[in-house]
Parts: C-alpha cells; sequence; structure tokens
C-alpha cells in the first residue's frame, strides 16, 4: 500500500466518483439501493475529509503558504459537505429533497475533487517533492522544533471490508 499522501487522496477520489456515478445510475425507484448508496458515500466523504482537515491541510498550510487560500476555501468545501452528509443522514431515500440534496453533494464534491487534482495537489508536489509530502516523511524525520512529523497513512484506518463499500445490486431493491 502506497503511502504518498496524494496517491492515497487519489484513490479515495476514485472510490467516491464511483459511488456518485452507481447513485446517479441507480434508477428512479431504487430506494434501498441509493439509501446504502448514500450511506457509502457518508462513510467514505467522513474518513476522506477526516485525514485531509487533519493530516494533509495543516501540514500543507505550514509548508506551502503560497497555498493557504486554497486550503481555506478546500476547509469551507468540507464544511459543506459536512452539512449535507448530516442532512442525507437524517433523512430517507423516499423523502422528497433526497435525490436532490445528494445530487448538491455529489455536484460539490465532485467540483471539490477536480480543483485539488487539477489544480492544488499538482502544486503541492511540486513545492514539496514526494518525499516531504505528509505520510512520505520517515517517522523519525520531525519539523525546526524537532516535533514528530504527521503520517497520513498512519492515520488512514486499515484497509478492510468497513472501509470498503460493499456491492450494491438491483436484486438489493426486491428485498
Amino acid at each position: 500500500m502506497s503511502t504518498d499522501a496524494i496517491v492515497l487522496l487519489k484513490d479515495d477520489h476514485k472510490q467516491i466518483r464511483k459511488l456518485f456515478r452507481d447513485f446517479e445510475n441507480a434508477g428512479e425507484n431504487a430506494l434501498k439501493t441509493k439509501g446504502r448508496i448514500v450511506e457509502a458515500i457518508i462513510e467514505t466523504l467522513t474518513v476522506h475529509t477526516y485525514l485531509e482537515n487533519e493530516c494533509m491541510y495543516p501540514e500543507v498550510r505550514k509548508r506551502v503558504p503560497e497555498l493557504e487560500d486554497d486550503v481555506l476555501e478546500s476547509y469551507e468545501e468540507h464544511h459543506v459537505a459536512d452539512v449535507l452528509c448530516v442532512e442525507l443522514a437524517a433523512m430517507k431515500p423516499d423523502d422528497e429533497r433526497f435525490d436532490a440534496k445528494t445530487t448538491v453533494l455529489i455536484e460539490n464534491v465532485s467540483h471539490h475533487i477536480e480543483e485539488e487534482e487539477d489544480e492544488w495537489f499538482p502544486q503541492v508536489r511540486e513545492a514539496l517533492g514526494r518525499k516531504e509530502l505528509p505520510g512520505n516523511r520517515r517517522p523519525d524525520a520531525g519539523d525546526a522544533q524537532g516535533r514528530a512529523a504527521p503520517a497520513l497513512a498512519a492515520e488512514r484506518p486499515q484497509e478492510d471490508d468497513r472501509r470498503r463499500p460493499r456491492l450494491i445490486t438491483p436484486a438489493d431493491d426486491a428485498s
């Protein structure tokens, strides 16, 4: 498993995009499937935004000051996604606004992912290089005050069934 912070986050982005496609392709009346997909979206986004907010963004903010505005914008985009996730978690798939709210979440998070991958991940990689990215520095490396470097990979839950959304099929709607 890679410990490159950007590789890990891009892998999450792929998983998130797949869940978004699954939701969009589920069909209008696939309420149980949509509910399960939204649960998986919420779980995946919760872990992903935690890793970015607590591990990646603080380090980028400290070590690449020219990206300060981008990081602050990303925190706000996460806040919007968090609010939508909380509201969706309290809803049922047959609620009038469930699909609309999920669509807004998908649009906002897709925009956020595009900005990260197209704009500031390349800038972070250029400024820090592979070895200096959060999660890539030697465990014994520290900052100027001798504090240990945070490790994104160490914070990441192990890849197991809890982390991986289960496959959802149209047959699930029949149950």
